[in-house]
């Protein structure tokens, strides 16, 4: 049997017993604006969670807690796209994590993307029965009734916390000198003039996370709210990252590699964990440095060595870059020698460019 409605007229928790007590098999989808969850469930028990909200991916946990190194994430994430193989799989493969670690990691994931659900007053959700997702390494097993329990007693806490923060969007003045890095860091942030949801992507925590550490800093006096804001919620944040990211693809496209790189900088501001704007970052600077070399080299003009044949013998090419040196005649312009090069044009494009750098040749 399935189950479909709004937030506001069914709450979580009513949805997480409803699914418990009849001991179902499925996965309940949510979704709000551009965030999106799916919880799914085994037997009534929670199996697994998926959010793509930043924040809540396996990545942003693993790093916050300094399991891993970002630079281990990203090139783990990179191998992930030609392996197509889960992440924890992969660090746990690869000896950066030990499986324990993974395993409360993921418990620890799943649970932060349901409590920030009980938040949420207003939204769409599904119940699709018998909807079971694969590939799923490591489940767990969370009591929904715990769940429950905890997360209507942070609806609590967040009612308390708003009467000092009462808003998403507030910002705070520092008003001490921490000994605690992460106060500090804290500190720091607050006086770039960001708000709560802008910390906490930049700590990479939860809105809940991140406005209880400042209730708590606030408590020991080192901040003030400067300015309460207007109540917002991370949706916004979230929207302004996909919008980014689909604005940079455009770019990419058009071959506009500066708008691209702008974009891409624009959400590692947001998320700067964001491994599609770091990737893309890494793909559009390349780009660009590629089409900038393409354009210093000139196809109208001539080829010529600028070194003695007893000197080239003693560099190191590659078979592609010797193969370009051997059709150097002091004849054939930089067009004529792309007609019968095996490889790419642009390739040999930028060979002719690398060489040029090198001081190897010279066009005349």
């Amino acid at each position: 049997m399935s189950l479909k409605g709004e937030l506001g007229t069914m709450a979580l928790a009513d949805i997480l017993q409803w699914v418990s007590q009849g001991r179902k098999t499925g996965t309940l989808h949510i979704n709000r604006g551009a965030v999106e969850k799916r919880i799914s469930f085994s037997g009534g028990a929670i199996h697994s969670s998926w959010s793509n909200d930043p924040r809540e991916s396996l990545g942003q946990f693993l790093v916050r807690e300094r399991l891993v190194s970002e630079e281990q994430l990203f090139r783990t994430l990179l191998s992930q796209e030609t392996e197509g193989r889960p992440l924890g799989a992969l660090l746990v493969e690869g000896g950066m994590l030990t499986g324990d670690d993974l395993l409360h990691m993921l418990v620890h994931k799943a649970e932060e993307t349901i409590y920030d659900l009980f938040h949420w007053t207003e939204g769409h959700f599904e119940f699709k029965d018998g909807e079971i997702q694969r590939n799923v390494p490591f489940p767990v097993d969370l009591d929904v009734t715990s769940v429950i329990m905890e997360g209507v007693r942070r609806i609590d806490e967040w009612e308390r916390m708003r009467e000092v923060i009462p808003s998403t969007e507030s910002t705070l003045r520092a008003l001490g000198q921490p000994e605690d890095p992460i106060d500090h860091e804290v500190l720091l942030l607050c006086s770039e003039g960001k708000t709560v949801t802008e910390i906490a992507f930049a700590l990479r925590r939860t809105v809940f996370d991140t406005t209880q550490m400042l209730y708590e800093m606030h408590r020991r006096g080192l901040i003030e709210v400067e300015k309460p804001g207007v109540s917002t919620d991370s949706v916004e944040t979230v929207v302004r990252i996909q919008r980014g990211l689909a604005a940079a693809s455009r770019a990419m496209d058009d071959g506009d590699f500066d708008t691209a790189l702008e974009n891409y900088e624009a959400v590692l501001k947001l998320d700067p964990l964001n491994q599609h704007a770091k990737k893309g970052l890494v793909v559009s600077i390349e780009a660009r440095g590629r089409t900038r070399s393409l354009r210093l080299v000139p196809r109208n003009k001539v080829p010529r060595l600028m070194v003695s044949l007893a000197d080239l013998t003693k560099e190191r090419f590659d078979p592609r870059e010797g193969f370009v040196l051997s059709r150097l005649n002091g004849e054939w312009d930089v067009q004529s020698i792309l007609k019968i090069c095996p490889m790419p044009e642009d390739e040999a494009m930028l060979i002719f460019s690398r060489l040029a750098e090198r001081k190897v040749i010279e066009f005349v």
